[in-house]
């Protein structure tokens, strides 16, 4: 199934047993392939109805394609895979800013979502929309708990599996796939984060709603608790960040680090601002030919480069920013997809409209 799931009547049932209607819309939505394996909440009419009058848009809007499988979605499709992800009405505006920032992606135009490296899409969000519906951005970020995250970044998911008819061992080609693809949405955590919010980098004035998206393969914990040298900190991340197993031989791959709020305020203590760290990970995050050599890695180019090898592309292209707890001195180092890099764009979220008084027709 290619276009978007019709809309199920989960009100079915008995005034007896309503229970029965609702399990019975749920495993209906199994049985056609709509789920990611988790229970959907059955989407009808006035419920997709609800979620388009929160935002100014067409609901036959294309807001995304897969040219070469002749797939595309719209905004009317995006709001019944956003009903059933769990998502409030509210979020749908978060949703297609999310969305747009993933598409800003220009790998997740071409084949990244059926890549086998199974990437998924890590999203950032900025601004006071964090509190307004309660994304987390402090303890437990990465993990579950908390609604927006889970079921925004999850509405994402449903759009690709849904709308673009990818899913495991069909169309989606991922050898192992990466547990993010369920979901991965975050909050910056702007309050304990010495430096600019992310979004700013992306174009963003500060204050204002926003999300940003990279595709990413993995994340890999990193705990420097005892140390008193920022240096110490900084290595420990630029080892993490050229280890080979996530070079592939061909091109730079790039990498990007979640601070802990303890360890962007120890770094910004002894004099670091965000464009120091990336330019300090970018000078160390480096291998030698000879390790790259044993690892199967070594460059088929001509001209292998220098010595040590330069794992990140530019400084510019290391995305940094702050989430989590201030409670230990933990961090989060994030890998794109393949040699992606971030767009350098962040996308302003507009303000969910008054249902109310904005009410629109659900699509037909």
């Amino acid at each position: 199934m290619t276009a978007a799931p019709p809309q199920v009547d989960g009100r079915a049932g008995t005034a007896d047993d309503p229970v029965r209607g609702v399990r019975g819309a749920i495993e209906y939505c199994y049985e056609r392939g709509w789920s990611d394996g988790l229970p959907v909440v059955p989407a009808t009419e006035d419920d997709v109805a609800e979620f388009l009058a929160t935002v100014a848009r067409d609901p036959d809007e294309v807001i995304g394609a897969q040219s070469h499988l002749n797939r595309r979605v719209t905004v009317a499709q995006a709001a019944v895979n956003a009903v059933m992800s769990g998502c409030r009405p509210e979020y749908f505006p978060v949703v297609l800013a999310a969305w747009e920032a993933v598409n800003g992606e220009p790998a997740s135009r071409g084949g990244a979502w059926q890549s086998t490296s199974g990437p998924a899409p890590l999203l950032v969000v900025n601004g006071p929309v964090r509190d307004r519906l309660g994304i987390n951005y402090a303890g437990g970020v990465f993990g579950p708990g908390f609604r927006a995250n889970a079921t925004i970044g999850r509405a994402l998911g449903l759009i690709v599996r849904n709308g673009y008819g990818i899913r495991p061992q069909e169309l989606e080609q991922a050898t192992q796939g990466v547990p993010g693809r369920w979901t991965m949405c975050i909050g910056e955590h702007e309050e304990l984060s010495p430096w600019e919010p992310f979004s700013v980098a992306g174009g963003v004035a500060a204050g204002v709603d926003a999300v940003s998206a990279l595709l990413v393969r993995d994340c890999e914990y990193i705990d420097n608790r005892h140390t008193e040298s920022a240096e110490a900190v900084l290595w420990d991340v630029a080892d993490t960040l050229a280890r080979t197993g996530a070079y592939l031989g061909i091109k730079h791959s790039t990498g990007g680090v979640v601070f802990g709020p303890e360890h962007a305020q120890f770094l910004a203590a002894a004099g670091y601002g965000r464009a120091d760290v990336q330019q300090w990970l970018f000078e160390h995050a480096t291998r030698r030919q000879a390790d790259l050599v044993a690892a199967g890695k070594e460059s088929h180019d001509q001209d292998p480069g220098p010595d040590p090898f330069p794992m990140m592309p530019s400084a510019a292209e290391i995305p940094v920013l702050v989430a989590g707890a201030a409670n230990a001195a933990i961090s989060m180092v994030f890998r794109p997809f393949g040699w992606s890099t971030w767009s350098g764009r962040s996308v302003p979220v507009p303000p969910a409209r008054d249902t109310a008084t904005h009410p629109q027709e659900a699509p037909a």
